[in-house]
């Protein structure tokens, strides 16, 4: 089985950024190696049944082709959304930009960034997390090589963002629907909630340094909200998904603490999370190429699909975010 660590991945790519490579054109490209991402969009799903079962064998819709930047070559894809007008737009990580896809079409376009890598409003450097504010027709991105959540607007024409917090190493983004912006830092180990305009913002889980007790956090990544302002936390470096209700001053853990293993009452570096309206938590384990689901206060959860070792047959995953 498969153990990614994914925090000394991302440390080891950017620093590797910083160096003078050459992109390689399409017909130099690598094997893919990293082409699996799970939807963590605050979209509401009511009342998935507890006996639903997945097709276990998915189907691309794009990428799985090679690693490079042109166009339609896609490396590395972190997070991604299923907007309402039946597009994807996700975060193409190592490809410094944020894409559009057309489900039914394929076309695909570049909708932030793309340009180069550094600190320019028009460019991004290894953006991990991205999100819609319908509110402002715009996008949401934790530009993370650059240490800021910048706001890209929609509007055609568009070719810069705008800085919404900086000096952060920001991961996660969710926004709820009172449009309070949450973030999650990976080195202070906190999750925040921002009022857009606000710089300081509120910790609203974890804020008590590196560490396994339950008002701590190591390293979270993805978080999601719900409609109480509960908040859900994948845990990453504790292999476990924490919930902090408003205004607790510790986690209750909902999925994993078990150490990191690949047993059913096991997570191995979960990344990508959703909830849905019965509290049933969804989280992409990365470690164990599979996406889990688990019930509300059950002691183990089920693999829905992948879990049959890394691989890029149809049944498989890699490193799933």
């Amino acid at each position: 089985m498969h153990y990614f660590h994914l925090n000394t991945a991302l440390e080891e790519y950017e620093s590797l950024k910083q160096l003078p490579i050459q992109r390689q054109s399409s017909s130099q490209c690598l094997p893919p190696q990293h082409s699996n991402s799970l939807v963590t969009n605050n979209t509401v799903i009511h009342n998935i049944p507890a006996r639903a079962k997945w097709k276990q064998n998915g189907v691309t819709i794009v990428g799985d082709a090679r690693e490079c930047n042109d166009i339609d070559h896609i490396y590395w894809p972190v997070d991604l959304f299923v907007h309402d007008d039946e597009t994807i737009i996700f975060t193409d990580w190592a490809n410094d930009r944020v894409v559009r896809c057309n489900i039914t079409s394929k076309n695909i376009e570049v909708v932030a960034g793309g340009n180069r890598t550094d600190s320019q409003l028009n460019s991004l450097s290894g953006p991990i997390n991205v999100l819609m504010d319908k509110t402002t027709n715009s996008l949401i991105i934790c530009d993370r090589g650059n240490r800021r959540v910048i706001r890209w607007s929609r509007r055609s024409g568009t070719i810069q963002g705008e800085i919404l917090l900086d000096n952060i190493k920001c991961f996660g983004l969710a926004m709820d629907s009172q449009r309070y912006l949450y973030v999650s830092d990976t080195d202070k180990h906190e999750v925040r909630q921002y009022q857009i305009g606000d710089k300081h913002g509120t910790i609203v889980a974890g804020g008590h340094g590196k560490g396994i007790g339950l008002n701590q956090l190591n390293w979270p990544t993805f978080i999601f909200v719900d409609s109480q302002q509960i908040v859900y936390v994948s845990d990453n470096e504790n292999y476990r998904v924490m919930k902090w209700n408003n205004g607790a001053t510790e986690g209750i853990v909902v999925a994993g603490d078990q150490g990191q293993g690949q047993a059913l009452t096991q997570l191995s570096n979960p990344n990508g999370l959703f909830v849905d309206s019965l509290g049933t938590i969804y989280v992409a384990d990365l470690g164990n190429d599979r996406v889990m689901r688990w019930p509300t206060e059950a002691d183990q959860g089920n693999v829905i699909v992948g879990g049959i070792d890394e691989g890029q047959e149809a049944n498989q995953l890699y490193s799933p975010e």
